[in-house]
């Protein structure tokens, strides 16, 4: 199981040290939150503190791209370190040319599904995809409930990665916590992002990442 942090909860005046800490809490992945403020209500961060994080990480960059038409963006966001880049399917017409410009780059692919977007929609698309993200909030600001019916469609997505033989990382999005992360792990997540429940521990992001990671299954 791994844990990728959210710095859209961080002190962005600490970019450094915030993903430094989580580094030492042994987090696997950093998550990178882009909004636009069209796809979803909020306005958050771009390719500019996208390179700020890679030059303080060497682990992964997962980035979340909650925008409208990210084709036009897609090179920036590879140029920046990305290390995956997620697209959402309810913006993408295709899906499939999407993915393949996101792998031409050099940059593993991934879809993202808000919570009322159905696994249907992935059927042409999955054998290609890298990650997958289940959304178990509605997109656009971090520190929110999470929505309980999300545990069976991650289950749901499982089983379809399952039945399809994909090797794709199975992630959630959203009101993670050490409440939730086992739950999440039986139903069959491979990757649990986390923004508040980490960034908002009362002894610091790196004891935010390790209270999630006792959490779950041995």
């Amino acid at each position: 199981m791994k844990i990728a942090p959210s710095i859209l909860s961080c002190d962005f005046s600490r970019l450094g040290e915030e993903i430094g800490a989580v580094n030492e809490g042994g987090a696997d992945w950093i998550h990178v939150d882009v909004m636009d403020g069209h796809f979803v209500p909020n306005i958050t961060i771009g390719p500019v503190i996208t390179r700020g994080a890679r030059c303080s990480t060497d682990l992964p960059l997962d980035v979340h791209l909650m925008i409208e038409t990210p084709e036009r963006y897609l090179q920036s966001f590879a140029e920046a370190g990305a290390t995956f880049m997620t697209v959402h399917a309810e913006v993408c017409p295709d899906l499939m040319a999407t993915v393949g410009q996101i792998h031409s780059l050099g940059v593993k692919a991934g879809v993202a599904l808000n919570p009322e977007t159905s696994l249907e929609e992935m059927d042409d698309v999955l054998g290609e995809l890298d990650l997958l993200v289940i959304m178990s909030v509605n997109p656009g600001f971090g520190g929110q409930a999470y929505i309980p019916g999300s545990t069976e469609k991650v289950a749901e997505a499982r089983r379809l990665l399952d039945r399809y033989g994909s090797p794709a990382e199975l992630e959630v999005d959203g009101g993670v916590d050490a409440n939730n992360a086992a739950d999440l792990q039986s139903a069959g997540a491979s990757v649990l992002v986390a923004g508040s429940a980490i960034y908002g521990h009362p002894e610091g992001p790196g004891a935010g990442v390790r209270t999630i990671r006792e959490a779950l299954l041995s």
